[in-house]
């Protein structure tokens, strides 16, 4: 019995270190996959308005919608901001920053909220856009959160009962390159907090 145990753990290392090994020699393959995995880029079309999602510090976010205002896409955006960084809606701070990189404060729409998670801003926002009788916009998120917000913004379209058309629209991280997140520090925290994030949502957390 106890060379039977020593021969099936023996077996089960030896498995484990082939996989490792698989793994490490597949790497330059499946590193990227999980990355591109994140991105769901179509790109800009005319549309009503653009939002520019919360949880972007660099203000990547809010650059590349006033890049789609600029553009003649959409006359401008809405700018979603939970609560509270000293106290101040993030919406506030990013068109302020927008502002001073030299874009019009009238491009941008102040949409101050108390979401806590990307679920609940969808919520909020939708509510705001069939407030305003929106039939169409341009959702701004950093291009690692992409694919993550759009399977979230599209249920929350389908638990209330339909919303308008959706395109979904990448900013770029300083950081994170799908190609190539794992070699940088912050790439590989911004792409394993994402992934974990995935599935909490797949598991309807």
């Amino acid at each position: 019995m106890v060379r039977r145990r020593f021969r099936l753990l023996f077996l089960f290392l030896v498995l484990a270190a082939a996989l490792l090994v698989v793994l490490f020699c597949s790497r330059a393959l499946w590193l990227p996959a999980l990355g591109h995995a994140l991105v769901y880029d179509e790109g800009p079309a005319k549309a009503d308005i653009a939002v520019v999602l919360a949880g972007d510090a660099y203000g990547h976010r809010i650059l590349k919608a006033g890049e789609l205002v600029s553009a003649g896409y959409v006359p401008a955006a809405l700018v979603s901001g939970p609560c509270c960084i000293f106290g101040v809606h993030e919406s506030a701070l990013a068109i302020r920053y927008a502002v001073y990189r030299g874009l019009p404060a009238s491009w941008f729409v102040d949409f101050p909220n108390e979401s806590h998670s990307t679920r609940d801003e969808a919520e909020a926002v939708l509510a705001e856009l069939r407030r305003r009788n929106i039939k169409s916009f341009l959702l701004v998120t950093s291009d690692y959160h992409t694919a993550r917000a759009r399977r979230i913004y599209r249920a929350a379209e389908r638990a209330a009962g339909g919303g308008p058309a959706l395109r979904v629209v990448a900013a770029p991280d300083e950081h994170f390159r799908a190609a190539s997140w794992w070699r940088n520090r912050e790439g590989r925290k911004t792409a394993c907090l994402e992934w974990a994030k995935t599935f909490a949502t797949f598991l309807g957390m």
